[in-house]
């Protein structure tokens, strides 16, 4: 009897752990076997090397994202303060005199003194008040002429002050309302101890 050629065939000895494979999940594992086909080792590797300068190269081909330099915003200017409204001082009117042709009409008789008051004997304080209750009440009564008798003051006293302290009075603003102008009367109604006053009109 002839010895065969053929090499015997070693049959894989089963694991102790593990089941053996029958002869049909032989034949199938031996089938797939013969159709898959290895990778080749150098195209792997170029594959490997495309991806990896690929994810190098991606980022700088986009456009550059640089945030611009935020500059300080400047600080507020202060605001100015409005300045306070002015309020406005009333105006006083100024003194009118009366002129040569009202005195010649009042020392005539043509033009009428509507109302007197004689500061004979009265004390400044006294006949300052006086004064002022006088030409309030002619100002509202609408007069227009009247005579404020001072006394000439010859002799010294009260009448020499008066006679020069009333025509400063009759100047100041306080009176100013009241009064148009001043004169010094006629002889005959006292001359120079005496005043010829015009008063304001009141208005309506």
């Amino acid at each position: 009897m002839k010895r065969s050629s053929r090499p015997p065939v070693l049959e894989p000895r089963p694991s102790p752990r593990r089941r053996a494979l029958s002869e049909e999940e032989r034949e199938l594992w031996e089938t797939v076997a013969k159709q898959v086909k290895p990778l080749r080792k150098h195209r792997v590797a170029k594959a490997v090397v495309k991806a990896g300068v690929k994810a190098h190269v991606a980022p700088l081909a986009g456009p550059s994202l640089v945030a611009p330099a935020l500059r300080p915003s400047p600080p507020p200017r202060p605001v100015a303060e409005a300045p306070a409204p002015r309020i406005a001082k009333p105006q006083v009117p100024p003194l009118a005199p009366l002129g040569k042709r009202e005195r010649t009409k009042l020392s005539r008789g043509r033009s009428e003194i509507e109302a007197r008051l004689d500061l004979h004997g009265m004390t400044q304080t006294r006949a300052h008040r006086a004064l002022t209750g006088f030409l309030h009440r002619a100002h509202h009564n609408g007069l227009t002429f009247v005579l404020v008798i001072t006394g000439k003051g010859r002799s010294g006293g009260e009448s020499g002050v008066l006679r020069r302290q009333v025509p400063e009075w009759l100047s100041l603003p306080e009176f100013r309302a009241f009064v148009v102008g001043f004169e010094t009367a006629h002889i005959g109604h006292g001359g120079e101890g005496a005043l010829y006053v015009r008063i304001r009109r009141a208005r309506l």
